[in-house]
């Protein structure tokens, strides 16, 4: 498993875990993030149970158990957070922040010892020791409770689902010509996001940010200029394709 320094400032970095050659044929490949300030660690959508001892241990080159003290699931997805469970027995001091929808169906992955902080639906904000990072409303892209996370000292959002792209894990970690990944992300997108309501209303929000990197759970990072190129592609796509 690939572990990568995304972007750094004097008070925190935020990392990549992923394209594990090891992982199972059949499993798709994704993107673990995390961010670590001085002392404590934020983890995002840590992965599905059949992950958790690479990142476990991926995790551990760059801070402690001891001050991996909160956990972010976007959403209920498997391939999203079924690793709870082992998480829960290596965390039990930990926090788990995920939409209030999905409680009593995330602690089917094994939930006894981390404690659920329920996100309402208009979002809030993590503290890590006075580094605050937000948690956005993507409610409909795909899941019904969805969050991403931003981090506005380092301009870095952490998207999800939205700019996804399902890639062998040979793929490179970040898109360098926009057009020719086009073709890589469009079916997954027509297909997986069923609303073009919820999505203009997502794009809307996010050209009020400032965002240098735009970081998926599948696919390659959008950095720079490509950032503002997927907000135009993804605002003038037509979603819902199975209504078709």
């Amino acid at each position: 498993m690939k572990n990568v320094e995304v972007v750094s400032n004097k008070k925190a970095k935020w990392l990549m875990f992923g394209r594990d050659a090891d992982k199972p044929e059949k499993i798709i490949d994704t993107n673990q993030y995390m961010v670590v300030t001085g002392s404590r660690a934020l983890l995002l959508d840590p992965g599905g149970i059949e992950l958790f001892a690479p990142m476990l241990a991926s995790v551990l080159r760059h801070t402690s158990i001891e001050q991996l003290t909160d956990i972010f699931a976007s959403h209920q997805d498997p391939d999203i957070i079924s690793s709870l469970g082992l998480w829960d027995q290596a965390l039990p001091h930990a926090t788990l922040h995920c939409s209030w929808l999905w409680e009593g169906f995330v602690r089917h992955f094994g939930m006894q010892n981390i404690k659920y902080q329920a996100i309402k639906d208009e979002g809030g904000y993590i503290d890590l020791d006075g580094y605050t990072i937000q948690m956005l409303p993507a409610h409909y892209l795909h899941s019904s409770g969805n969050f991403n996370i931003y981090d506005p000292q380092t301009k870095f959002l952490m998207s999800g689902d939205i700019g996804a792209a399902l890639e062998p894990v040979d793929a490179p970690l970040y898109v360098e010509d926009f057009e020719s990944h086009i073709p890589k992300m469009e079916g997954f997108h027509r297909r997986w996001m069923p609303s073009n309501t919820a999505k203009n209303d997502w794009v809307r929000r996010v050209r009020n940010l400032e965002v240098d990197y735009l970081a998926p759970q599948h696919g390659r990072i959008f950095t720079g200029e490509n950032v503002g190129k997927f907000l135009d592609w993804f605002e003038q796509l037509d979603v819902g394709s199975a209504l078709r």
